[in-house]
């Protein structure tokens, strides 16, 4: 269990959080939300004991071992995998090293065999034996292949290495679980296996997560950063949305009830108040009016940028067909024989576990690559934008926010760029922000603005909800819904994924696997 007394953090004179007062219990899972800036890792670091409060303390129950999500893919390259796992429990690790060094020496004083004897019995009280078969079993869960198992960190991919950290902060049955953004890089397939973990997991979970579908599947509370405070709700993300708009809905129902009463009463008042015969009731009146009080309604610091994707004109009958497209990069096979074609109204999810294919894929169909053999043919009526994965090359020179989005509005106007960029969440002196030193989100929504303006009526989206928060993934996922052109698009966001498309096509090493379905369809055939 963990208990927040009364926690303020302070930087400088900005007040992250005051006064927090919440308790997090074993057994469950806690989906911690804010918007972007509200303090959701910096609240993580504070459990973990990273960072110390300004004022108030936090209670961890006696002998718990907490485990937390690291961040730097690249703190542990000169260690094996196996060995960066059971890091994970830190005093095992320590012993596991004392009697390797111990069994090393040539020759044992007597102090020396009580000194194994009690370390030998240490690392049985904490499962050692076990400990390289629970290591194992992680990685090969988490698709980290048995090959890679005693191989040093630094040979692995990232998106190895995101396993290889999700595996260490999950090893050895920790008591409190904090997991930063855990569903970041991984593949389906992984992102499955973490949801029946934690959904079975009898400790304490704190995660943070934009992954909308995750928290519905995992989190048994929501805990909403707001105002410098954390309130708790009990249920999943989608119970927590509906019932937080329900809630806000009612009370501005109430409030009108009562702004119509009070006016009711006002009038009374101007009415009566100078008729002798009725002063006695408008003096009750007045009281009554005095008494009413309209209960506060305080807006969300959350913020929905605008984002409707509007064709100038709209495709004809041809849009897109791919035949036999091959592409190997490096020696190695990355599109073999891949051969579809789009139809109007098609929303086609890209999946597999080979992101690089996806990529690929999106680059050759926008000209960007060169493929091997095959054959490409748009529609004469077609229009491209396109959101890439990496979109550094765009962010490069050394502009303004307003002066980059003037290369995609065809209006020379800084009042009308800015009222755009205003409902993108540039507001102020925003704009006036060099390109370059941008946030991720920050570029995300830049980029989201530039396929806006272009006005197409295909849009090649890849991987486009990394880096946003989870009110840009609303706006987002409900600007594609309403679109009426064609998009091709890879994501690992389940809900992203099920409510955009109608037709997924699985890259795989032998082709690809076409159907015309939802996403969740989709799923339930391959497990058939």
């Amino acid at each position: 269990m963990i208990q927040v007394n009364n926690v303020t953090l302070r930087f400088g004179k900005k007040t992250l959080f005051e006064d927090v007062n919440i308790k997090f219990t074993s057994g469950n899972c806690y989906g911690l939300i804010g918007a972007n800036g509200a303090g959701k890792s910096t609240f993580l670091k504070l459990l973990s004991g990273e960072l110390e409060t300004t004022h108030g303390d936090i209670v961890i129950s006696k002998g718990e071992r907490v485990a937390m999500l690291k961040q730097n893919h690249y703190e542990f390259d000169e260690f094996t995998v196996m060995d960066t796992v059971i890091m994970g429990n830190s005093e095992l690790y320590k012993i596991m090293k004392e009697k390797e060094k111990m069994y090393s020496q040539t020759e044992f004083s007597d102090e020396d065999g009580i000194k194994l004897g009690e370390l030998e019995a240490a690392f049985a009280e904490l499962n050692g034996w076990e400990a390289e078969n629970e290591a194992s079993e992680l990685l090969n869960n988490l698709g980290i292949e048995n090959e890679f198992h005693y191989s040093l960190m630094k040979v692995l991919p990232n998106n190895k290495k995101v396993k290889v950290l999700l595996a260490q902060a999950l090893f050895g049955n920790p008591d409190i679980l904090l997991l930063d953004e855990p569903t970041n890089n991984l593949d389906i397939d992984a992102i499955n296996w973490l949801e029946e973990f934690l959904i079975n997991f009898n400790n304490t979970v704190i995660v943070v997560s934009h992954d909308r579908h995750f928290l519905n599947k995992v989190c048994t509370h929501i805990a909403d950063i707001d105002y410098g405070k954390i309130k708790l709700y009990i249920g999943n993300y989608d119970f927590w949305y509906e019932s937080s708009q329900l809630a806000l809905k009612q009370m501005k129902e109430s409030n009108k009830k009562k702004e119509e009463k009070i006016k009711e009463l006002q009038s009374f008042i101007a009415r009566f108040s100078a008729n002798a015969s009725k002063s006695k009731q408008a003096t009750s009146r007045k009281k009554m009016l005095e008494k009413i009080e309209l209960d506060e309604i305080v807006p969300s610091t959350r913020k929905y940028p605008f984002i409707d994707f509007k064709p100038s004109r709209e495709s004809g009958k041809e849009i897109l067909s791919v035949k036999k497209l091959s592409k190997t990069i490096d020696g190695k096979k990355i599109l073999n024989n891949i051969s579809f074609t789009v139809l109007k109204g098609d929303k086609i999810a890209f999946i597999g576990s080979n992101s690089i294919a996806k990529t690929t894929l999106f680059k050759i169909l926008m000209g960007e690559m060169k493929y091997d053999s095959g054959s490409i043919e748009w529609g004469k009526t077609i229009t491209k934008s396109y959101f890439p994965q990496d979109n550094s090359e765009y962010f490069k020179n050394d502009e303004t926010i307003v002066e980059w989005i003037g290369h995609y509005y065809n209006i020379d106007d800084e009042t009308v760029l800015r009222s755009f960029l205003g409902r993108m969440l540039f507001s102020g002196e925003d704009v006036f922000k060099k390109v370059p030193v941008l946030s991720g989100g920050e570029k995300a929504r830049c980029m989201l603005s530039k396929c806006m303006l272009e006005a197409t009526n295909f849009l090649i989206l890849d991987e486009p909800t990394n880096h946003l928060d989870l009110e840009s993934i609303t706006s987002l996922n409900n600007g594609l819904i309403k679109y009426n052109g064609e998009i091709l698009f890879a994501s690992h966001d389940h809900q992203f994924i099920q409510t955009i498309a109608n037709r997924i096509i699985e890259i795989t090493d032998n082709g690809i696997i076409d159907r015309k379905c939802t996403y969740d369809e989709y799923l339930e055939s391959k497990k058939k």
